[in-house]
This record gives C-alpha cells, structure tokens and sequence, in this order.
C-alpha cells in the first residue's frame, strides 16, 4: 500500500500541470483577436492575458466546489480515480494542443472523472443529477456565446453607423484592449477553479480537510500555474481563433471579447463550469454571422464543433484506460 500523502502529492502536482497546461492551451482565448487585428503586440497580450488570469482565479471558488461535489458520490472518489482523471484530461489536451486544435480543457476535465468513475465504480456512482446540469450548461453556453456575440455585433454597428468606418476601426482598437482584459480575467475565473475542485476532492476523500471547502493554498497555487502556462502562450491556437473562423476587423474583435466575458464570468458566478474556449469561439462565429453567414469559414467552425463533440468521449476513454493501470499499481 503506497503513502497516501505522497499520491495525494502527485495528485496535486498533476492538478497544477493541468492548470499549467490549460493556461497555454487556451491562451487563445483571451488573446488572439487582440492579436489578429494588431490592437496589441503578442508578447504583451500574452503577458496581459496571464496578469489577468492569475487575478481572475482569485475571484471566487464556486466553480469549484460544482467540479468536486456534483459529478460523483464521494465514497466513489478514490485517488486512483482522480490520478486517472487527471491523466486523461492532460493527455487529451497535449494532443489538441499539437495539432492547433482549439478543443475544451473542461470537457476533457470532465470526461476524465466520468470515465475514472465509471470504470472503477460503475455507473450508480455517477451524481446524475449534477452531471446533467453540468452537461447541459458546457452545451447551452456555446449557443448563448453564439447570440450573444450575434447582437452584440449588431448592437455596435448601430451605435457607430453614422461614422466612418477608419473612425470606428481606431476607436475600437484601443477599446479592444480593454475587453481583451476582461476576457483574459473571466478565463481565469471559470477554467482555474477546476483544478481547484479536483485538489479539494482529493483532500477531502482522504480525510485531510473535514468539510468541502477549497484551502487558500490551494487557490493561489493553481492562480499561479495558470499564469505560468498562459505566459508561455498557445499560438498554434491563436492562430486558429484570431483569423481562421473569421475574418476580424477591431471592433468585431471587441463584440467577440466582450461577449465571451459577459457569458464566461456570469456562468462562473453562478458556479457554472463552462468550456471557454467553445464560449470564444461561438462568440467569434456568432460576430462574424452578423456580419454575413458566408463570413464563417464553416469548414474551420465544423472541425472545431467535431472537437468539442469527441472531447468528453475520448478523455473518459483515456481515463478508465488509466484508471485500470493506476489501480492495480497503487491498489487504491
């Protein structure tokens, strides 16, 4: 039987790599239509986007504890579950990552503890209830991103159809930083709270904490690695969301930002886990859809909705892959 301290210590350190992880990967997110319509300079908007980050992950832990306390029973949260669920969510997203594939980091969080659950405690260990809620809201909110982005689009050329159009392109470029800003702080107030959850499942499967509450260790240490990872940056991904959907002038790049953090922050106040890389990318089809529907490249838009569809699949299938090999390894 191995220490529990040192599997929950790998537990933790697998936590922060995936949150470092999901700071690079989804960098893009706040980022790249900053970057795509020139408003800032790559260097600057990544480091922009990771200040804001670590600032965003400090904002709150509802997202959390829907993350450690409604997908599973807590008698069926073993670590090798965890561990599992972890190893699947990372390798998935490394996978996406190379092939510049901008695919859910919160959907393959998720579909590793379903698939760890599942495969070492059956299907009655699943809280319905939570995961259909949790299902339902990572699918309505690319949609809401969709309309949002849609009238916001609308709302703003209306506001600016009497000037011309050079006037509205300069204004808005400076605007842009601004909602780049807030994009890159509700990032980091959904998606850094799910290594958070998963930290705190652990501590409190094995007894170490008495009530499901997050540690402020825990929340400033995965602020931190979000950070890091953001820093280092995503460009293969920057490269797919700042111009290969859509076409971006600076104030559609301001309505995608815009929207993306009013849907992202308000999902996370309401503890809602939301994928934000599927909230930006819907946002930026619904700007370029007000625009013209032919202003989609669609062919861009359906390889990434086939990601978001096979991404909870796949990394539940990666995770009981693991959780066979990590359970008959440390036997618990």
């Amino acid at each position: 039987m191995p220490n529990i301290e040192a599997v929950v210590f790998a537990v933790v350190f697998l936590a922060l790599a995936f949150d470092y992880i999901n700071g690079f990967h989804d960098t893009a997110n706040a980022v790249a239509t900053s970057v795509s319509t020139r408003a800032i300079a790559p260097n600057h908007a990544v480091m922009l986007a990771a200040v804001m980050n670590f600032v965003g992950a400090l904002s709150g832990t509802a997202v959390a504890k829907t993350i450690g306390s409604d997908i599973a029973n807590p008698a069926a949260v073993t670590l090798s579950v965890i561990l599992a669920a972890l190893v699947g969510a990372i390798f998935w997203n490394l996978l996406t990552w190379y092939y510049g594939i901008p695919s859910s980091s919160s959907h393959a969080l998720i579909g590793g503890v379903i698939g760890a659950v599942v495969a070492g405690q059956g299907l009655a260990a699943l809280k319905w209830a939570g995961v259909k809620k949790i299902v339902f809201i990572l699918i309505a909110s690319p949609i809401i991103g969709l309309v949002v982005g849609f009238f916001m689009m609308n709302a703003l050329w209306w506001l600016s159809r009497k000037q011309t159009p050079g006037r509205v392109n300069q204004r808005y470029l400076r605007l842009q930083i601004l909602a780049a800003t807030a994009a890159a702080f509700s990032h980091g107030s959904n998606d850094a709270q799910k290594s958070m959850g998963i930290i705190t499942m652990a501590l409190f499967s094995t007894g170490m904490i008495a009530t499901f509450e997050v540690p402020k260790w825990t929340i400033f240490a995965c602020a931190l690695a979000m950070a890091l990872g953001t820093a280092v940056g995503g460009w293969k991904i920057i490269r797919t969301m700042g111009g290969r959907i859509v076409k971006l002038e600076p104030i559609n790049g301001f309505a995608a930002d815009l929207s993306s953090a009013m849907v992202i922050y308000g999902a996370s106040l309401f503890g809602m886990p939301v994928s934000t890389t599927h909230v930006v990318s819907s946002c930026i089809m619904g700007v370029g859809s007000a625009k013209r529907i032919s202003a989609v490249r669609w062919v861009v838009a359906k390889r990434i909705v086939t990601a978001w569809i096979f991404t909870i699949p796949a990394s539940a299938a990666v995770a009981a892959l693991f959780y066979v090999a990590i359970h008959r390894l440390i036997g618990i």
